[in-house]
């Protein structure tokens, strides 16, 4: 099959479980996605722990960090991050997956190595994921889009309702470090919290602490994933000329 008659590939990057209720919902997103007028895109469950240095992840067009964290192999998790901001291969991290787009970036392009999630490293001196002060577990909460971002251009500016399942959020004196490195925050909740960054300077590199899988379903699914499977699609048709 040549390069162009595929379809456009996406690396789902996580531990699946039938634990993890978006591991259940994102098999039906695909089908939907691939229901659309512009074509079908394959999707392959990576387990941390087959990431390796990076290279297996060579023939995707997009990588999808998943939730469900802790993983089983958090550098190798930081390494498919790295992979896909370095090599510019669009790239979505949802709750755990965001948390780790944040991590890598503090780590590797803002220079804070010793950056850490209370999850894995709990008594860390550099925390840079910490509890929520409210767990979102299964729950809907309002998240603001700022204008102006690729955010809004995705989503709308303003105020919308998005769900979540998750208990760490970023700690909010990290962000003049990572809006220094470059790293866009987006979006945030009613008290300032940091729920949707974003990278302007590449294809793709966009997280959400909010999970768009679970608002999503067999008749509609989240803008922010048709986003970033519209920006694998184009990285498939660059790569395939």
């Amino acid at each position: 099959m040549s390069a162009l008659a595929r379809p456009a590939r996406i690396a789902l990057v996580g531990d699946r479980s039938p634990d993890v209720l978006a591991h259940g919902r994102i098999p039906t997103v695909i089908r939907q996605l691939s229901r659309g007028p512009a074509g079908p895109v394959d999707a392959d469950w990576r387990h941390s722990s087959q990431i390796g240095a990076g290279d297996s992840l060579a023939d995707y067009d997009g990588i999808w960090v998943v939730p469900g964290s802790p993983y089983a192999d958090v550098d190798s998790v930081l390494t498919a991050i790295t992979y896909a901001r370095t090599r510019r291969v669009p790239l979505l991290g949802t709750c755990g997956g965001f948390q780790h787009l944040l991590l890598e970036f503090a780590r590797n392009v803002c220079g804070r190595t010793d950056a850490a999630h209370a999850e894995d490293s709990p008594d860390a001196d550099d925390l840079l994921l910490v509890p929520l002060a409210c767990a979102l577990l299964d729950a809907e909460d309002a998240v603001t889009i700022a204008p102006h971002t690729i955010a809004a251009a995705i989503m709308g500016a303003g105020r919308r309702t998005e769900r979540f399942f998750c208990s760490y959020g970023m700690d909010l004196g990290y962000v003049p470090t990572l809006e220094a490195g470059g790293l866009r925050i987006s979006g945030h909740d009613d008290t300032g919290m940091v729920r949707v960054a974003e990278l302007p300077d590449h294809p793709f590199f966009f997280g959400t602490l909010f999970q768009p899988e679970l608002a999503s379903g067999d008749e509609w699914v989240h803008p922010v994933i048709h986003a970033f499977a519209a920006a694998a699609r184009e990285h498939h048709g660059r790569s395939a000329r």
